[in-house]
């Protein structure tokens, strides 16, 4: 059965008395998620799905200096709480540092929560990655566990709690993580220094972290699971995929190596000469894709759906759904009996693809696009793109569109170098195209370059072909073959016949 405590009305003691008589009218709050607080604007209360104003004065400065004297101390990550409950306070801050907003997000402890997964938590010492949007309910989650692991199943149950957001604001944690003991982090950028502190200071059977999501952090992790001591912990993406293909977490389930096959293996394998396959062992075992409060997407083998993913397969998985008298119904996923290459060609095939470029030539993506006789176009909006593609060095820099596409669950295709065929190469790779037809393309390119030869050995008159940096000097071996001269052009050759002028 499931038990829910919010103190609400330790939130409400903190605001001005005319904010509190507007939250005393309100009938349905145990449906609100948060207030909002901005200076020179009406103050609002927000649910789920919808929000409204509180009272039709204007927030002033003596509004968010109560407010803000009546809470903890905000930390570097803009954040306070109040102590003993889990209710968060966030600052929006001007540049110099003054607080001119306020976001009062309501924390509920929800006892009972776990009971959908509570096999998966209870009955193995697996590592448990939990992923989900925002809200989704990862953070309740994570209480649920500390508790049961450390109250039911008498286990060593630390918290790791970066800006108190699991174990609430103030000394004492709060009940909701039952006796599992609780390390307060600093600031967010020494997540991985308590972590690793945790495990050498106080012999934990399990840790428990909220948001893993820096390279440290995601180290630490893997040393921690090295040392033989469990992880339950949450992190950024909606999917495995979403982590797998994220540069900076892909090591928690295993990581990517590009592998160059033999033409013999390739033809075996019936792939491209070069694949993709999981670099190690993933650091959680477990992962769990939470795509609303009442569905689940387990997957129990993070290697083998890493593998299956990395093949082009889709993952086996288990489905669990929450019906509404409270019973959970379990489905497991069945492989799709196809060649599923063919059916991502042909899912290309009927539709446009929205390509975001960064850090390449826009006139090479596009030649790379045709010349591949895909369907697609670019787009200058990250949130309308099918996926990104993008230079390799600008990817490891972390570059903040790099960062946000990475947020937003965008599969991100790393070049080498700017030129057309690495541009080809990457998306071969990535849509699934078979090697034989990589060939086709440039035998293609060369075949209209002998074309255009041609035609101004018949005509005299010049003509204009793209330069394929990597087919250049097969091109330039045509002209040159059939007597013209050729200028380069930028991105283009002039092919001119003997004393001709460019056209």
């Amino acid at each position: 059965m499931i038990k829910v405590i919010d103190d609400l009305d330790k939130l409400i003691e903190v605001m001005p008395d005319y904010l509190k008589q507007a939250v005393e009218a309100i009938d349905n709050k145990e449906d609100i998620v948060e207030f909002v607080v901005d200076l020179g604007r009406q103050p609002e209360v927000r649910f789920h799905k919808d929000f409204q104003l509180l009272d039709n004065r204007l927030i002033t400065e003596d509004d968010i200096n109560y407010i803000v004297s009546r809470v903890g101390q905000f930390g570097p990550d803009g954040r306070a709480g109040i102590a003993g409950t889990l209710h968060r306070i966030s600052a929006i801050r001007t540049r110099t540092g003054k607080i001119v907003g306020l976001t009062l997000r309501v924390g509920r402890a929800v006892f009972g929560v776990l009971e959908p997964l509570k096999d998966i938590f209870t009955e193995t010492g697996d590592s448990v990655l939990l992923l989900g949007k925002p809200g989704v309910g990862k953070t309740t989650i994570l209480r649920e566990v500390s508790r049961v692991l450390a109250d039911e199943m008498r286990q060593r149950v630390i918290v790791v709690d970066t800006s108190n957001e699991i174990g609430g604001d103030g000394d004492i944690p709060h009940p909701a993580i039952g006796r599992a003991r609780r390390m307060q982090v600093v600031s967010p950028e020494k997540q991985h220094d308590t972590m690793i502190e945790a495990v050498e200071n106080h012999m934990p059977e399990v840790i428990v972290i909220d948001e893993i999501g820096r390279e440290e952090e995601v180290m630490a992790a893997r040393t921690i699971a090295e040392r033989g001591v469990r992880l339950i912990a949450t992190a950024h993406g909606g999917s495995l995929e979403n982590v797998l293909f994220n540069p900076t977490l892909s090591d928690l389930v295993g990581g990517i190596n590009v592998v160059t096959l033999s033409d013999e293996e390739a033809r075996r394998r019936k792939t491209s000469k070069t694949v993709m396959e999981r670099k190690g062992q993933p650091t959680f075992k477990i992962l769990i894709e939470i795509k609303s409060r009442n569905e689940f997407v387990i997957h129990r083998n993070v290697a083998k759906s890493v593998d299956s993913i990395l093949a082009g397969i889709p993952p086996k998985v288990e489905i669990r759904r929450v019906k509404e008298d409270g019973t959970v119904e379990i489905e497991e996923s069945q492989p799709l009996p196809m060649d599923l290459r063919e059916e991502k060609k042909e899912f290309i095939k009927n539709r446009t693809l929205k390509i975001y470029p960064f850090g390449l030539s826009k006139n090479k993506v596009e030649s790379a696009i045709r010349d591949l006789g895909i369907n697609g176009m670019l787009s200058g909006n990250l949130d309308m793109a099918d996926f990104v593609i993008a230079l390799k060095s600008r990817i490891s820099k972390h570059y903040p569109q790099i960062r946000l596409a990475e947020r937003m669950g965008k599969d991100i295709i790393s070049v080498r170098s700017n030129t057309v065929k690495q541009i080809q190469s990457a998306l071969s790779d990535y849509l699934g195209l078979d090697t034989e037809e990589s060939q086709e393309v440039s035998e293609d390119i060369i075949a209209k370059t002998r074309q255009a030869a041609l035609e101004v050995l018949q005509t005299e008159v010049s003509l204009r072909v793209p330069v394929y940096e990597e087919l250049l000097n097969e091109q330039l071996e045509v002209i040159k073959s059939l007597g013209l001269e050729y200028e380069i052009v930028g991105d283009e050759i002039v092919i001119k016949y003997p004393g001709g002028d460019a056209q």
